[in-house]
């Protein structure tokens, strides 16, 4: 017995089935690409990169703003497509970290450390650092003491 989809989801369905393809082939292509990127954000990232003050692009570069504006439309439509692929075939969760590492938004450095202060994370990261014979990231508690959560952002 075909398990069958509920009636108000088979309208939602049929007009999404001539896209099951692309979105299959996008999922699948975001896949690989996140196991090549990821490593490679890792690796060349500054080993303080959790520890040091933030410096916006717009402050260092004359074009500051344009470049500010075209990462998080991208980070925006990878968010989209992420949210997409959650209930579509495709890798939703790892576009979604993907849009977030690619956007800039108020406390994503805070969120950042919060993240990297996981031993496991933290551990991860500086495995796949050591893999491309890079320096250990700095920990965030090493400047940036835990209770302090506002600090740097």
């Amino acid at each position: 017995m075909t398990p069958s989809l509920p009636d108000w989801l088979v309208p939602v369905a049929d007009q999404l089935e001539p896209w099951l393809p692309a979105l299959t082939l996008t999922g699948v292509v975001m896949a690989v690409a996140s196991v090549v990127a990821i490593p490679l954000f890792i690796a060349r990232m500054p080993s303080d990169y959790f520890t040091a003050e933030y410096h916006p692009l717009s402050h260092r570069h004359p074009l500051g703003w344009l470049l500010w504006c075209l990462r998080n439309l991208v980070a925006l439509i990878l968010l989209v497509a992420g949210i997409i692929m959650l209930v579509l075939p495709g890798q939703g969760l790892l576009t979604i970290l993907i849009a977030i590492m690619t956007s800039t938004f108020p406390g994503k450095y805070r969120l950042e450390r919060a993240i990297m202060r996981r031993p496991g994370v933290y551990r991860g990261a500086n495995w796949i650092r050591r893999k491309y014979h890079r320096p250990p990231l700095q920990h965030p508690d090493d400047v940036f003491p835990a209770e302090d959560p506002d600090h740097g952002d």
